[in-house]
């Protein structure tokens, strides 16, 4: 049996098979992209920033803390060091995936043992921080939110063929195509 129903809302009857079998899949695809390389890049860099922070300025700075303000700091920069090292090796999973080196059911079991939520935020302690320390906790804060946004949709439920939206461009140009056909 035929169907030639629409499944693209506009009321037209024609979508063809091949409109159907070129689904997109933006969530596998931002892997592979240019935003998840920037994304890549941004993580490992404030990766490095925090470590050379803390062993050089930060290491400086916090000589001169009070007792309350230097056991923040010791808490507050372990925190951030391994909130940056977890978002560090679900990046490192994910490119490994893109790049072909590890299939996606490895990365996603290996994913599942890394804690992309952590601590909530400890504004009190952060109040005691030098500036710097600070700046770089409120930007790990904002690449682990990118990062667990993005882990969210390659994590969501994989969709069905019939379940998935067709490409319209696809769609279009197989009318045109049958247009073309029947003149």
């Amino acid at each position: 049996m035929n169907d030639d129903r629409d499944d693209s809302g506009t009321g037209d009857s024609g979508t063809d098979e091949a409109a159907r079998g070129e689904m997109i899949r933006l969530a596998e695809r931002r892997l592979a992209s240019p935003a998840f390389a920037a994304l890549f890049q941004q993580g490992m860099a404030l990766v490095d920033e925090t470590a050379a922070y803390l062993d050089g300025e930060g290491r400086t700075a916090s000589r001169a803390l009070s007792r309350a303000a230097l056991a923040a700091y010791a808490q507050q920069s372990m925190r951030l060091s391994t909130r940056l090292m977890q978002l560090a090796s679900w990046l490192l999973l994910r490119r490994a995936v893109a790049e072909g080196e590890m299939s996606g059911e490895t990365a996603r079991r290996e994913a599942a043992k890394i804690d992309l939520k952590g601590p909530l935020r400890d504004m009190d302690q952060e109040s005691l921080l030098p500036e710097p320390l600070v700046d770089l906790i409120l930007r790990g804060y904002e690449l682990q939110r990118q990062i667990v946004q993005l882990d969210d949709t390659l994590s969501a439920p994989s969709s069905t063929p019939d379940e998935l939206r067709p490409n319209a461009v696809a769609g279009q140009i197989g009318r045109l195509r049958r247009a073309f056909e029947r003149g």
